[in-house]
């Protein structure tokens, strides 16, 4: 099997290093000789191993794949069992294939053994421990809330970071990692990460992992982080890993009492500078901040900032020329309607690219929002033939706004049935003109006040336009 793109990319972070090759090999659970080769390829510079095995024309049938059951068996009966007279009871049984393919099998499927507690004893700038954690908050006046948190330790210092977060997923994951590498002051050799699916998709039984997430695969790529990843339920190899978790609840969310959520946060950011400048850690008998000097010395840039990572998600251009992305829909231009393409995330805002066409829109803060920029509708309007066609494409956009806007027009189309044209125009050019949050704000005052007509919509957008410093149109 292809080693993964995100692994040969920690191989050669740590050989760039300056670890040997024995020492790779032991940090990364790949063979020596693997570290070799992988050492001399070129630099890794994407992390899609699907467009990798298709570059390299990956797939032909193995030969060594018909006798996994015998490897197994040879191994369950005998786990010190010599992987030399593995493969000679393969040859006795048909296996024509090289000595090395079946020896790679036998070291995936041998038991490993439980000696990997030292694995976690670091140097200066060497190791950083990532984990999601749970807990359930009784504020002063009984109210009770579930929260979400995500916690960054660097392992030589102890220097910890703690982020509430409002969910699991990977974008979360990799967007709190960032913000915490850019706290300490860089990123280390290895960032330890447990095994959820915002990590690892699919991998094998002794934890080989066969496909990562590639939301995480990228973002740590363009960070420039090497990944280490646990074996779920093996406390001898991740022992800390674990426990960062339980430390965070024990040293903070269940020893301090919170009026509210407000006073949670201020108690964190204060409890941050007690851990971790104050407290002597109980591993190092200093506090944090004595070792950090030592460990960012050997920390290494961020090749990212927070505000400029950008998540990757695959997009399709729906036949409107809209693209639906977490239940929000975004326009593109209608040439790109049919087209698939990428959506880059950032905090702020979106970038999407289908084909030779781009667009850029802030992020909805809701599911089930609608964001449609003007030049996205003028261009509409323009492909549309008749004037019949253009007027029920603008209603359209119209009443794409929602609710507010269904009542404003249905008044309006009941009311004067062979006139309402010239007030969807008047409306539409207000729309172009203000955008949709300050025409949505107009429509409500309009209607709360009982007048529906495009002018009654102007006077309230006027004083709206006052208020912000914004210009009516002439």
């Amino acid at each position: 099997m292809m080693l993964s793109m995100l692994k040969r990319h920690e191989i050669q972070t740590l050989a760039r290093a300056n670890h040997s090759y024995d020492e790779v090999a032991e940090l990364t659970g790949v063979g020596r000789r693997t570290v070799a080769r992988v050492v001399k390829e070129e630099p890794v510079a994407q992390v899609d191993d699907a467009e990798e095995r298709g570059r390299r024309r990956i797939g032909r049938p193995s030969k060594v794949e018909p006798f996994r059951k015998l490897v197994q068996k040879c191994l369950k009966d005998d786990p010190t069992l010599l992987s030399v007279e593995i493969l000679r009871r393969a040859k006795l049984e048909g296996y024509k294939g090289r000595k090395s393919a079946l020896y790679e099998m036998v070291k995936e499927l041998r038991p490993a053994k439980n000696d990997l507690v030292t694995r976690f004893e670091a140097i200066p700038g060497e190791f950083t421990q990532h984990d999601f954690g749970e807990v359930k908050v009784t504020y002063l006046d009984g109210a009770v809330e579930r929260l979400l948190f995500f916690a960054t330790r660097l392992k030589y210092s102890r220097w910890a970071q703690v982020s509430l977060v409002p969910n699991q997923q990977a974008e979360t994951l990799v967007r709190a990692s960032c913000e915490h590498f850019s706290a300490v002051g860089g990123i280390p050799l290895l960032a330890v990460f447990d095994r959820p699916r915002t990590v690892a998709l699919k991998w094998k039984k002794d934890g080989t992992i066969t496909k990562y997430n590639p939301i995480f695969a990228q973002a740590m790529f363009d960070m420039g982080v090497g990944v280490e990843v646990c074996w779920p339920h093996a406390p001898w190899q991740k022992g800390a890993v674990e426990n960062l978790v339980g430390w965070v609840k024990g040293s903070f969310f269940k020893v301090r009492r919170f009026q509210d959520r407000a006073d949670l946060e201020a108690q964190l950011l204060a409890w941050h500078h007690e851990v971790n400048v104050e407290r002597p850690s109980r591993a190092t008998g200093v506090p944090p901040a004595e070792r950090m000097e030592a460990e960012r010395a050997r920390l290494r840039p961020l090749k990212v900032q927070p505000q400029d990572l950008a998540v990757r998600r695959q997009i399709h251009v729906g036949p409107t020329a809209m693209v639906s992305l977490d239940g929000s829909q975004y326009s593109m231009s209608p040439d790109a309607a049919g087209f698939s393409g990428t959506a880059f995330l950032y905090p702020e805002y979106i970038r999407f690219e289908a084909g030779r066409y781009t667009a850029k829109h802030l992020r909805a803060a809701e599911s089930g929002t609608r964001s449609d920029l003007p030049e996205h509708r003028a261009a509409r309007l323009a492909s549309v033939n008749g004037r019949r066609g253009k007027q029920y494409l603008k209603r359209q956009d119209l009443l794409d706004l929602g609710e507010v806007s269904m009542t404003l027009l249905g008044e309006i189309v009941h009311r004067h049935p062979r006139e309402w044209w010239g007030e969807v125009d008047a409306l539409h050019e207000l729309l172009q003109t203000f955008g949709d949050g300050m025409l949505k704000l107009a429509m409500h005052s309009a209607v709360a006040a009982g007048q529906f007509s495009s002018n009654a919509v102007m006077a309230q957008l006027s004083s709206v336009a006052i208020s912000t410093g914004r210009r009516t149109p002439c």
